[in-house]
């Protein structure tokens, strides 16, 4: 993987990815903040070296490099998922590129379900821990040990700091940003009742399909990183009722304006 980490790294050096500051991962129906960046450079997927593909039909599949709010930024304008048949070391692997450029912290965005039943879809979400369902570790691989420490402490991954300069700028814009903990499941169906009910038995907020690989290589990495979810649907199994992937996007749409002051302002005070 450090030979492949390297070609990579260097292929977009060559094309002017040069030493971004900050990591920004754009989950399902959050691609708008693109227009808020001052775009230099910008590489499909396909086209780089080593990294996978989105297979997603509405994740656009471009690493973008660009300043926003004065800052060098690296973004990912679509994810990849489990569920996509990608094995957890390639979900992260633009996490190890992105490291290699040179970012420093590491901001990512995610649609999720309200577990939590004092929690609205169209609003957000800061994410204080997670619960990983997903099955293994993007660290469960021989050699990881020649990458980072592989035993990482998780007593605190997401970034107190930030964290706390988030819910500053929520309450500053009159922006409902909850706190919780978001679980991780594979998908890519939808949970039963059943289901819903387990998460939340088990202390889950909000549920999704990505953003706890991501997180969990961001700190073996030694990252700073925080996440936001995008609350998409509501999922009380007592008052269950079907939801469309259209819809979630739609409801991701419709409250990405203020996800995106929030990436601004926070970005901005970095």
């Amino acid at each position: 993987m450090i030979k492949f980490i390297k070609q990579t790294t260097e292929y977009l050096q060559s094309k002017g990815f040069d030493k971004p500051e900050i990591g920004i991962i754009l989950g399902t129906g959050l691609g708008k903040l693109i227009d808020d960046v001052n775009i230099i450079h910008e590489v499909s997927y396909n086209h780089i070296p080593n990294f996978p593909t989105a297979t997603v039909e509405f994740h656009k599949g471009k690493l973008i490099y660009g300043e926003l709010e004065g800052k060098t930024v690296v973004v990912m304008q679509g994810r990849f998922h489990l569920y996509e048949g990608y094995s957890l070391q390639d979900i992260t692997y633009p996490v190890r590129v992105m490291k290699a450029l040179g970012i420093k912290t590491l901001l990512v965005s995610n649609a999720s379900g309200a577990i939590n039943t004092n929690f609205k879809k169209g609003e957000l979400m800061l994410i204080e821990d997670h619960i990983n369902l997903q099955g293994s570790s993007p660290l469960a691989f021989k050699g990881v040990d020649q990458l980072g420490e592989r035993f990482v402490d998780m007593s605190q991954p997401y970034d107190i700091e930030i964290n706390s300069k988030f819910e500053s700028i929520a309450s500053s814009n009159s922006i409902t940003l909850h706190k919780g903990v978001y679980a991780s499941v594979v998908g890519p169906q939808l949970e039963t009742k059943a289901e819903y009910r387990m998460l939340k038995i088990i202390g889950a907020d909000a549920v999704g399909m990505s953003t706890v690989p991501e997180i969990i290589v961001a700190n073996h990495l030694n990252l700073k990183v925080a996440a936001v979810s995008v609350l998409t649907d509501e999922c009380n199994p007592d008052n269950l009722k079907p939801v469309s992937v259209e819809e979630i996007i739609a409801m991701a749409n419709k409250a990405e304006p203020q996800l995106a002051k929030l990436f601004k302002e926070l970005i901005k005070d970095l």
